[in-house]
């Protein structure tokens, strides 16, 4: 597996500077929110009503020549 230099040069300025204890904070939130989201639809806990349904799909006609 190949690095992008980019990626390289991210954590390089991380180790030099890391970001503030309140990025930190809001970053874990996030991800904690989003894992208690999927948690909540994993185990059926999530409502029906919050629940998208896919659209029916509209098969188009073919344009005669």
């Amino acid at each position: 597996m190949n690095m992008n230099p980019r990626h390289l040069m991210r954590m390089a300025r991380w180790a030099r500077k890391p970001p503030s204890e309140k990025r930190v904070k809001l970053v874990a939130a996030i991800i904690l929110i989003c894992v208690a989201i999927f948690g909540a639809e994993y185990f059926g806990l999530w409502p029906d009503a919050l629940t998208t349904e896919k659209p029916p799909r509209i098969k188009a006609k073919p344009i005669p020549n």
